[in-house]
């Protein structure tokens, strides 16, 4: 399809054989902002010169073949012993990274499938979804453009996949990463609200396509849960409210009261930049498929950390660079995710 890349799956009659005859009591699926998951080649038509040898960042061979295998430990790591169903991935490059991930990194074990957009970013970042093809089989796949207003502007499409798992439901799951704030929040708020919005139809949409939607939307916003994007036009409610089916849940919503809670930290300030919003559905005890505790959760351990400056204290995300100083960390996020039971 136009704008997306997917390795192939096995045909539908030899995935049903490989369905497991066992319900799955934990179907996993985690969100990880990858801090610039790019390769080492210039690509003419994109700026995505400092991941280069020659660049600023002297991003060398050894310096990506490091990073794919960190990104494949934190992973796998999520896993906790079997490897996430579903893992959304933003500020990826390209096609070319994910086999690389998949096919050639320490990952290659689990076997993921992938599905990447190819957006229009000035900088080449993408969002992807990797999956196991024995856990849901993919029916359709589309990637959104966001209209920013602005010709020349561009950021990252918004995926959306629906799959199937393995007692017959149906899951739309879209992976976003919306524009950044380094243009300052005030400037940049508008261009997060088209994202918004854009996601707000499509969501719309499939509660009026399907009966019971089970959406899964997960992300880095660079928006929080009460911000205007998030709160007021995609309506990510807090999951103490009252539930109700066509309605969408911010599963971390109720956690920004936590002291220290976040995937995402900011001048010695824990955040959740990252989010997983779901539909009412997936929250009523009597579904098909539903949420394990109603919640989200941040997964970290101590290789992803390091200790913050004195000023702040603390630990913070063991990231590959700082500036242009390398690191070789994991990522400037920690990751988070979600734990579905499918009776």
């Amino acid at each position: 399809m136009n704008g997306l890349n997917r390795r192939l799956v096995l045909p539908g009659i030899i995935w049903i054989l490989l369905l497991p005859v066992m319900a799955q009591e934990n179907f996993r699926i985690m969100f990880y902002n990858t801090e610039n998951m790019y390769d080492a080649r210039d690509n003419p038509n994109t700026n995505d010169d400092d991941f280069t040898p020659d660049g600023q960042l002297h991003w060398t061979k050894y310096r990506y073949w490091r990073k794919l295998d960190n990104i494949s430990k934190v992973i796998s790591s999520v896993g906790e012993g079997s490897p996430p169903a579903l893992v959304g991935l933003c500020e990826v490059e390209n096609d070319s990274v994910l086999f690389d991930l998949t096919r050639r990194a320490t990952l290659q074990r689990h076997k993921y499938e992938y599905i990447i957009t190819e957006s229009k970013d000035a900088r080449g970042s993408n969002v992807a979804l990797l999956y196991q093809r024995d856990q849901i089989k993919i029916l359709t796949k589309k990637a959104y453009t966001p209209l920013l207003g602005d010709s020349i502007r561009r950021t990252r499409d918004i995926l959306h996949v629906t799959g199937r798992v393995v007692n017959g439901e149906i899951l739309d799951i879209f992976v976003c990463h919306f524009p950044s704030r380094s243009e300052g929040i005030k400037k940049t708020r508008p261009y997060r609200i088209k994202c918004a919005e854009l996601l707000k139809q499509k969501t719309d949409s499939l509660f009026r396509i399907r009966k019971k939607a089970n959406i899964i939307i997960m992300g880095d916003f660079n928006d929080y849960p009460n911000d205007i994007s998030m709160a007021e036009i995609l309506k990510g409610r807090s999951v103490e409210s009252e539930i109700r089916p066509r309605s969408l849940y911010n599963l971390v919503y109720r956690k920004i009261k936590e002291k220290d809670a976040g995937s995402y930290k900011y001048r010695g300030k824990w955040g959740f930049l990252d989010q997983i919003i779901v539909s009412g559905n997936l929250l009523e005890a009597s579904r098909k498929v539903m949420v394990k505790d109603k919640s989200a959760r941040v997964f970290s351990s101590g290789f992803m950390l390091e200790d913050d400056n004195k000023k702040y204290g603390g630990q913070k995300p063991f990231r590959t660079y700082s500036g242009f100083k390398y690191l070789g960390g994991y990522s400037d996020h920690l990751p988070i995710y979600i734990d579905l039971l499918i009776p």
